[in-house]
């Protein structure tokens, strides 16, 4: 039984959809589990809010992104804005990951794909993200550092906590892991300066402001924004090359397609190649990072020649591990639908703030 069949079967059983004394028992058991878990959890930000353990500030501004849920939310395309933004301001950012999923002396498909559309922009990836941080300043000419998916990484101190709410499940199914696929409890909302719900477009408007009444009952202060994954373009490579080329996203309008994927949310990215009216005769989700094989990608032709499909369609994620001609990915950009200046103008205090702090470092 493969990650990604587990993966499946486990959702379905913290929905609710399996049903049955089974299911109520296995249910019943992981509610049991999730009781350690989240006691170690609240204890540990209790004693990093009492400041009991140490967060380490640097003398630049810190920005992170990150969510409350396991899984996929939009982290990629929000740093991606990031980069965008700070760089059509003249700053100098930074880029510090955790690397999940990155073999050993190697870069994972984050990496790859931030440095094919940032290559100026300099990134390490390090478990230690202090000691990222660190070899950033020594190495390279940065003015700020954005750290990813790291808003429970607390040894760090940082200026701005933006935090992301994937609108399909924010609240990730009312549980913490292993009942649900929270990380830590909801009240830790109180530490985000900014919380942003993406997918917004996928839910009712009713929705939308159930979840901003309910962020906002735990930390009214936050600002609040609104996005959705937004395809760009249509991303290939060029035959026998390592080139990438770009066309517009309307080319594939019309047409089937194999899609494949190796993300956290497999079943947005079929909702978005949906939107762009492509018919996907079949989706093959694989886990996330995961590392594809010889035979991964022979058995991709196959399937898409019995299928008779048109396109074979993947991430950019996937398509910068595989450098592959046969495939082509879709580019998805984030794009806000609320608040887009509320945040842009709450980053810019939060970073003036921290320059007045230590004005010798700029």
């Amino acid at each position: 039984m493969t990650d990604t069949v587990l993966q499946e079967q486990f959702h379905d059983l913290i929905k609710g959809r399996k049903t049955g004394w089974g299911a109520t028992l296995l249910r019943g058991g992981l509610r049991l589990l999730e009781v350690p878990y989240s006691t170690i959890i609240s204890v540990r930000n209790f004693l990093y809010d009492k400041r009991i353990f140490p967060s380490h500030r640097f003398s630049l501004p810190i920005i992170s992104v990150g969510n409350l849920t396991l899984g996929g939310t939009g982290k990629s395309p929000m740093v991606a804005w990031l980069c965008q933004y700070f760089l059509g301001r003249n700053r100098c950012p930074g880029l510090v990951s955790r690397g999940y999923g990155k073999g050993t002396n190697t870069c994972n498909d984050e990496f790859m794909e931030m440095s094919r559309r940032f290559p100026t922009v300099p990134h390490i990836q390090h478990t230690n993200r202090g000691e990222a941080i660190r070899t950033l300043l020594q190495t390279e000419q940065v003015d700020l550092i954005i750290l990813d998916d790291a808003f429970q990484h607390r040894q760090v101190a940082r200026d701005i906590d933006i935090v992301l709410l994937d609108a399909t499940a924010p609240f990730g199914f009312e549980h913490i892991f292993p009942r649900g696929t929270l990380r830590e409890p909801l009240g830790a909302l109180r530490r985000a300066d900014v919380v942003l719900l993406t997918r917004s477009n996928l839910v009712s408007e009713l929705e939308r402001q159930r979840v901003r009444d309910r962020v906002l009952s735990f930390n009214p202060n936050t600002i609040w924004g609104e996005t959705m994954h937004v395809p760009t373009s249509l991303i290939t490579i060029e035959s026998g090359t390592m080139n990438f080329h770009a066309e517009s996203i309307d080319s594939i309008h019309g047409q089937s397609a194999l899609a494949f994927c190796g993300i956290g949310n497999p079943a947005a990215f079929q909702k978005t190649l949906e939107q762009c009216g492509v018919h996907v005769a079949k989706l093959i989700p694989f886990p996330d990072h995961y590392r594809y094989t010889a035979g991964d990608i022979d058995k991709l032709r196959r399937t898409a020649q019995a299928l008779g499909t048109d396109l074979i369609l993947c991430t950019m994620k996937d398509l910068v591990k595989l450098h592959r001609s046969e495939f082509a990915a879709v580019s998805i950009d984030i794009q806000f639908t609320i608040g887009e200046s509320a945040v842009c103008e709450g980053i810019h205090r939060h970073i003036s703030e921290s320059v007045r702090k230590f004005p010798g470092a700029f």
